[in-house]
């Protein structure tokens, strides 16, 4: 399994991924098939170039898209971990954890001191997960903004120091 960015020689990957997303969970993200589907090829090209405001992590089974994350800044400059996903037959495996570290990295290596997930409470196996993954639920709640009868819930991440920000690294100092 390989985990790394997405480039824009990625684009079917990419698109791919996020499509078998949207109809596996159509109802955990803010997005549905329907409004993606609709993206043309040169959209996806421009989905899959990395930016410091939107990089998307593709993880891999040889050439086979098998899970992605997103790292995407707001307008308010909050950092945002969207568009988590795993294959069925990869559930369960170090490929979650690896993408959400990859994410948590790319926030600390841009300088965010928070890293921030909605999810939905009922998504139990989802929120655990995020809560081992070292995510706190927050008292902010929103409608997801494709099923809005749906609340989900804010989650945060913060690094476990102030210098590792400023390092730009995970690692502890010292």
């Amino acid at each position: 399994m390989i985990i790394r960015p997405a480039s824009a020689a990625d684009w079917p990957a990419l698109k791919a991924a996020r499509l078998a997303a949207l109809l596996d969970a159509p109802t955990a993200f803010g997005a549905s098939h329907t409004s993606a589907a609709r993206f043309s090829d040169a959209d996806w090209q421009q989905r899959a170039i990395s930016t410091p405001q939107r990089t998307f992590f593709l993880a891999f089974d040889g050439d086979k898209p098998i899970g992605l994350a997103a790292q995407v800044v707001a307008a308010d400059g909050e950092c945002h971990l969207i568009a988590m996903w795993v294959a069925q037959q990869y559930r369960g495996m170090a490929v979650a954890q690896e993408l959400v570290e990859a994410v948590k990295q790319r926030a600390v290596d841009n300088g965010h001191a928070r890293l921030v997930l909605d999810v939905a409470p009922e998504n139990t196996r989802a929120a655990a997960f995020y809560q081992k993954q070292g995510f706190v639920f927050l008292p902010e709640w929103e409608a997801l903004e494709s099923h809005p009868h749906i609340q989900v819930q804010k989650m945060e991440w913060r690094p476990a120091c102030d210098e590792c920000i400023a390092e730009g690294s995970l690692r502890m100092p010292g």
